[in-house]
């Protein structure tokens, strides 16, 4: 990308919204060009910097954790990087183990549902129905 976008231009090539990069500014994860003669123009390292924020958000980085690995690409500390992943890493590990629980609990209330007959209250409802 050669030419130097404006703001709105930027959001679209993102796919994000106008509002969305003012926030990240605000936040301090993008900077703000200084307006030159007209608008602020923004370039590569910007719509770089905005796509990398999507990437780690969609594989379940926080704004916070984005901020931090941004400031550590910044800095250049990759073993404080390499940390922030693993934790990440063990906390979706966790979340998945959890939800396997969840899943199994249900499938266990299903086959209950399945085998009680309709003369019986149905083990899901009086599940969700307990204090």
């Amino acid at each position: 990308m050669k030419e130097e976008l404006t703001i709105s231009k930027l959001a679209k090539a993102a796919g994000v919204g106008v509002e969305t990069v003012r926030y990240y500014q605000r936040r301090g994860m993008l900077n703000t060009p200084s307006a030159g003669k007209s608008y602020r123009r923004y370039g590569a390292e910007h719509l770089q910097r905005l796509l990398f924020i999507k990437r780690a958000q969609s594989i379940g980085f926080t704004l916070r954790e984005v901020a931090e690995l941004l400031s550590l690409n910044d800095t250049r500390d990759h073993r404080l990087a390499r940390r922030l992943a693993t934790k990440k890493i063990s906390d979706i590990e966790g979340r998945i183990a959890q939800m396997s629980k969840v899943a199994d609990a249900l499938r266990h209330l299903v086959h209950e549902c399945e085998c009680g007959g309709q003369e019986m209250p149905c083990p899901i409802i009086r599940m969700a129905l307990k204090e």
